[in-house]
């Protein structure tokens, strides 16, 4: 029987002021995360905001985009401690992770260097869902909220929520042939990018 995997959704510290940056240069202020069957029933859910330490004062334009406010994360904890609250929440079992595209796995990979957390969490495989989803839908675009509408579902919540995010992608899981997921699991997983390290 297929297994339910961990969807996680982050979001980051972000500005409209400048003209480049990296994942390297973004810190975690959101962890989404649900626990889904293949056909999209959530079993459980766990969300944290975190406290960025580089740049502890979030931009406007971040708050616009995501709705986290300066007070949110001033009383969140520190990306290591989060990611303690995480494994706690997962709590040994079983399973893989996946997110909507790569971002997600990359901004581990990046606060990982500087922040490392040895989270179990994160000894679990990874999977990029958007690459089955075009795989078994043969739909060009990609997007979150152009996948959504693909099917016909409207997005519930706010776009640019960890936890809305993730909910919604478990929406999408009944859209994904399970053999094309399975096939896709661990593509990224290199060792030089592996999030934990190892």
């Amino acid at each position: 029987m297929p297994r339910p995997l961990f969807i996680v959704d982050l979001e980051a510290t972000c500005w409209d002021d400048r003209p480049k940056y990296t994942v390297a240069q973004m810190e975690i202020i959101e962890i989404g995360c649900v626990l889904a069957t293949p056909d999209g029933v959530v079993l459980d859910e766990f969300d944290t905001f975190v406290r960025p330490t580089r740049e502890p004062l979030l931009s406007e334009f971040c708050t616009r985009l995501t709705s986290i406010t300066q007070s949110d994360v001033d009383s969140a904890p520190v990306y290591t401690e989060a990611m303690r609250q995480l494994d706690a929440w997962v709590n040994s079992r079983p399973g893989i992770w996946g997110s909507w595209g790569n971002y997600d796995y990359r901004q581990f990979v990046a606060i990982e260097h500087s922040h490392p957390s040895q989270a179990a969490f994160l000894q679990m495989p990874h999977v990029n869902l958007k690459r089955p989803w075009k795989k078994s839908t043969g739909h060009r675009r990609t997007g979150l909220r152009a996948a959504m509408a693909f099917h016909k579902l409207e997005f519930e919540g706010r776009h640019h929520r960890g936890i809305d995010d993730a909910r919604n992608i478990a929406r999408l899981l009944p859209f994904i042939d399970y053999d094309r997921l399975r096939a896709a699991v661990g593509a990224l997983n290199t060792e030089s990018q592996n999030p934990s390290g190892h």
